[in-house]
């Protein structure tokens, strides 16, 4: 399956495969994935555990290399665009140093970038601001719930302003009421900042209310099994979810899931 786009594209795989190579013999962990992600897109990842989701999310950062196809990052190699902080990830889990303060979590990308100490506040102050943590800086971690240190999480991948954020289901882990508050505040920053997001989900009503494409896997070896362009405003009040029209694409999302999916795994 093939996506065609009118603009450039921010990120786009051709015929995209993955093998790993290991003792008990090779494993095909993506097999012909063609996409193109437009810039300011929000792309949700779905799909039954082992699909290649976050395999693919780790092709783009360069933190896996493809054995096939092509795969190109702002029109650059995925190393290529790592080297020029082309993007920010987030992680399942926050990967916050307790003996650190918030705000010293948040510097540390800077430091290493080079990062004067005056901008490194600026930026700070500015990334705080943008996840509704102002006042907690001066926090450690375990100061703080667990929503509150992914939105730590994500101001930390914010802190250098790439283009682009890589989000692996950051909220996995949290309870439904808390990951409702989130998804809220994620969709309010997205449209502040205009970031290019990918982010790999297995809840369907995350994928449907996040998201303006929702690319639907299949189990090992992943490939791309639809992808389906959101018909839902840009502005979301959670109680859409309770719409026709989401409904509608939920169910698609939940038909493309089965028909897709082995039970012979």
């Amino acid at each position: 399956m093939t996506i065609e786009s009118t603009t450039q594209p921010v990120i786009e795989a051709r015929q995209l495969d993955l093998t790993f190579q290991t003792n008990d013999g090779p494993i095909h962990a993506l097999k012909d994935v063609n996409l193109t992600i437009d810039k300011g897109d929000f792309v949700s990842f779905i799909g039954p555990s082992g699909c290649g989701k976050t395999t693919f999310l780790r092709c783009i950062a360069a933190l896996e290399t493809p054995t096939g196809g092509t795969l190109t990052v702002n029109g650059m190699t995925p190393d290529e665009a790592r080297r020029k902080r082309a993007y920010g990830y987030v992680f399942q889990a926050a990967g916050l140093y307790p003996w650190r303060t918030i705000s010293k979590n948040i510097k540390l990308p800077l430091e290493i970038m080079g990062y004067s100490a005056a901008e490194q506040e600026e930026r700070v102050k500015k990334v705080l601001e943008l996840v509704d943590l102002e006042g907690f800086g001066g926090k450690f971690p375990w100061q703080l719930s667990g929503g509150m240190q992914q939105r730590a999480s994500i101001a930390r991948a914010l802190a250098f302003d790439a283009d682009i954020l890589l989000m692996d289901e950051p909220f996995g882990a949290l309870d439904e009421i808390v990951r409702d508050h989130l998804n809220e505040q994620l969709l309010a920053l997205w449209a502040r900042t205009e970031k290019t997001i990918g982010f790999v989900t297995h809840s369907i009503p995350e994928a449907v209310y996040l998201s303006t494409k929702i690319v639907v896997m299949s189990p090992r070896p992943g490939r791309i099994t639809d992808v389906i362009d959101s018909p839902l405003p840009k502005e979301r009040p959670l109680d859409i979810r309770d719409t026709p029209e989401f409904i509608e694409v939920a169910h698609r999302v939940r038909e493309g899931l089965r028909a897709g999916h082995s039970y012979d795994d």
